[in-house]
């Protein structure tokens, strides 16, 4: 096989081969209530201040009309909350709940355990080189695809 096929092979499989396998971990019994998308959504949130509406869209690189529709979901299922600016009532700002914590904390740790599986049998070169290659993989597709 030559180099192109390999890398075109390799990166279909890669691709569709995280996503299953990240659908199987975090989708437990106790998360059976909510989609690997909530959890992207989660994440985004994430632990800090609340973030408005529109920088969890952007982040996600969806409107804010699908982000809405979403979180309306999250609300009900009880793992966000939402709370209007006091200062611009049309800016909404959106937290995790103590369900929603628990949820990002299981989605970080299935993704440490990952990086960890990948990278504990590297050393610090072959790390610091898949990385690198990593990265400039993912400027390439922002800059060609997310414009």
């Amino acid at each position: 096989m030559d180099t192109y096929s390999a890398l075109n092979t390799t990166l279909v499989k890669l691709f569709n081969q995280i996503m299953g396998i990240e659908r199987k971990c975090l989708i437990t019994e106790e998360f059976k209530d909510i989609s690997t998308n909530d959890m992207h959504i989660i994440e985004c949130i994430g632990l800090d201040r609340p973030k408005n509406m529109s920088s969890i869209a952007k982040q996600l690189g969806v409107t804010v009309g699908t982000l809405t529709i979403a979180v309306n979901g999250l609300v009900k299922k009880g793992y966000v909350h939402r709370r209007r600016s006091e200062i611009d009532r049309r800016v909404v700002y959106i937290s995790l709940t103590e369900q929603g914590v628990a949820a990002y904390r299981h989605h970080e740790a299935f993704h440490q355990e990952m990086i960890a599986g990948i990278t504990d049998h590297l050393n610090e070169q072959e790390r610091e080189l898949l990385a690198g290659v990593l990265e400039r993989l993912n400027e390439y597709f922002q800059k060609k695809y997310e414009q």
